[in-house]
């Protein structure tokens, strides 16, 4: 029982770790977790290795297509291969509410979407009637 425990938290502690990460860092800690070479990640991902030395150095910024195909190479969403850890998801003091969402009713959630959307085309309608 302790071994999944212990890898479970292996496995969040690597994820946060990564987060911290640039995007160059990223790759190379994802290729080498896979214990691949720079050839062998070029050869999943379909482009020369000489790219994938590019994209590990910073040297070359990697198109939306080729992201994607970095990410299913590497088995990581996009989200986790390019952004920050605070470049997505809620304000720290709306994480405690956006957590409690996930014990909510399905018919509960599309409530909260709802209502969710709806103060989000409030605000961007004030928003630009506000710059025209």
């Amino acid at each position: 029982m302790l071994e999944p425990r212990g890898t479970l938290m292996t496995l969040k502690t690597l994820i946060l770790d990564m987060l911290d990460m640039s995007f160059p860092e990223r790759v190379v800690m994802l290729r080498k977790q896979k214990g691949w070479t720079q050839q062998q990640l070029a050869d999943q991902v379909g482009v020369k290795v000489l790219q994938i030395r590019r994209y590990e150095s910073g040297a070359s910024q990697p198109t939306l297509d080729a992201i994607r195909r970095l990410a299913l190479a590497l088995g990581v969403t996009t989200d986790e291969l390019i952004f920050d850890k605070d470049e997505r998801g809620p304000d720290e003091d709306l994480k405690l509410q956006f957590e409690a969402l996930t014990r909510f009713s399905p018919e509960e959630k599309k409530v909260v979407k709802a209502v969710l959307e709806s103060l989000i085309l409030k605000h961007d309608a004030n928003r630009f009637s506000a710059a025209g």
